[in-house]
């Protein structure tokens, strides 16, 4: 069974249309891929599975579970969404830290919250906290950060900005974790050090959706790769074979016209 079953999903702004029937799967351990040009719809399609956008029409599934359904109101109710949104961690093009909290803050502060809502938390609050920064540090250990855990976001490149953003997503064990172009706002020489961290996590058979602008990395690291244009998925398939020898004629443009750049 598929960890996440995509089906038909569209998403309208008024009148543009910039999601079209969109339907994939994705098996537990595999590593997604999604190319295209800007404005293809690729950002927005992650921003419906994290239901930071609500589809208008389509499904998806998590474990076989439908958690939403454009047909279904009662999978849409806000208290529902909030509870979806853990199936998904969710690393952005900007970092968006927290700049007022430091690294190991920036990665344990979701957990913190979540966890005070657990019937045994009053009674075992420090031990709880406790495990929560252990873990935190953990994954900053992971992430090649150890000795950064008490930095603020100020203090730190870009770079290591990301790999806390990646730590933080990773906090709350999402199902599939989803990155949107995480090097574009990365200068060339720190942009090295992010990919090396995602392709740790795909040897590891983190499940995961990147959107990335990087080829080579996808090729390379993706399981499957799927090219969205206008919208719409016009071709998908394994990562070497769509990006090396594309079967689309529209896949063979965007390919041709990247290489140029």
């Amino acid at each position: 069974m598929s960890i996440l079953e995509v089906k038909n999903i569209e998403k309208h702004f008024g009148a543009t249309r910039v999601l079209e029937d969109i339907s994939f799967s994705l098996e537990k351990g595999q590593a997604l891929a999604i190319i295209g040009s800007s404005g293809s719809g690729k950002t927005t399609l992650l921003r419906c599975l994290n239901f930071l956008e609500t589809p208008n029409h389509g499904s998806i599934a998590v474990n076989g579970n439908v958690i939403f359904d454009a047909d279904d109101p009662l999978t849409q109710r806000e208290a529902e969404v909030r509870k979806k949104r853990l199936h998904f961690g969710l690393v952005f093009q900007s970092f968006n830290l927290f700049p007022q909290y430091t690294a190991l803050k920036n990665v344990t502060l979701a957990k913190e919250l979540l966890s005070q809502e657990l019937p045994e938390y009053k009674q075992n609050k420090k031990a709880i906290l406790e495990e929560i920064q252990a873990e935190g540090r953990e994954l900053l250990a992971k992430m090649g950060l150890s000795e950064r855990a008490d930095h603020y976001p100020s203090q730190l490149s870009g770079g290591q900005q990301q790999r806390v953003a990646i730590a933080r997503a990773l906090a709350l064990k999402p199902d599939i974790l989803c990155f949107d172009e995480p090097t574009s706002a990365l200068d060339p020489e720190l942009t090295g050090e992010v990919l090396k961290v995602i392709r740790s996590l795909a040897e590891q058979k983190t499940t995961m959706i990147i959107v990335t602008h990087e080829m080579a990395f996808a090729r390379d690291v993706a399981d499957e790769v799927i090219f969205m244009d206008g919208g719409v998925i016009v071709e998908k398939g394994p990562a070497r074979q769509v990006i090396e020898h594309p079967q689309e004629e529209r896949t063979r443009q965007f390919l041709s016209r990247y290489s140029e750049n």
